[in-house]
């Protein structure tokens, strides 16, 4: 396989992708945060000094995808059409879920927005819950599924 992050002298570089047609391009990605019994209630009940955990780690989640493109080096800027991010608690793994849904119309996908806007919304639930508990675990984070583009449909397999 062709590394495409590279020239021929072994130098980063960002991928030209003028030739690319232009299509609907659809990511998933989905994260956890696995938080301690009086986070988990704390979160519930609307009682972190901080705030609305959820609704602040949501938007969050929004504004890092609009980022990635400053915070990966190689990630071309994109003129996001979407980004829709749901920040849940889960009661089964005791943890925050987030997932982020991001849409563009353009020459490459935005795999790198989703599964950004969901390291960023994490992050932002552990800064935030910190002062409670330090003990927090991230992950996992993963790509959930992707359309459009010369690659055509991923969808992850159900583990």
């Amino acid at each position: 396989m062709e590394l495409t992050h590279f020239d021929e002298q072994g130098n980063a570089r960002m991928v030209d992708v003028g030739a690319k047609d232009i299509t609907e391009r659809v990511a998933v990605a989905e994260g956890f945060i696995s938080i301690s019994d009086d986070i988990y209630q704390r979160i519930e009940l609307g009682m972190v000094k901080k705030g609305d955990v959820l609704g602040v780690a949501q938007l969050a989640a929004i504004m890092g995808a609009k980022q990635t493109s400053n915070l990966i080096p190689l990630c071309h800027p994109l003129a996001l059409t979407n980004v829709n991010v749901i920040c849940e608690l889960d009661q089964i793994r005791r943890a925050v879920r987030i997932e982020a849904t991001v849409k563009t119309k353009g020459r490459t996908g935005v795999e790198m927005e989703a599964l950004t806007a969901v390291q960023v919304g994490l992050l932002t639930v552990y800064d935030m819950c910190k002062a409670i508990d330090k003990q927090m675990v991230m992950g996992p984070v993963y790509l959930v599924e992707k359309m459009g583009g010369k690659s055509g449909h991923f969808k992850r397999s159900e583990d």
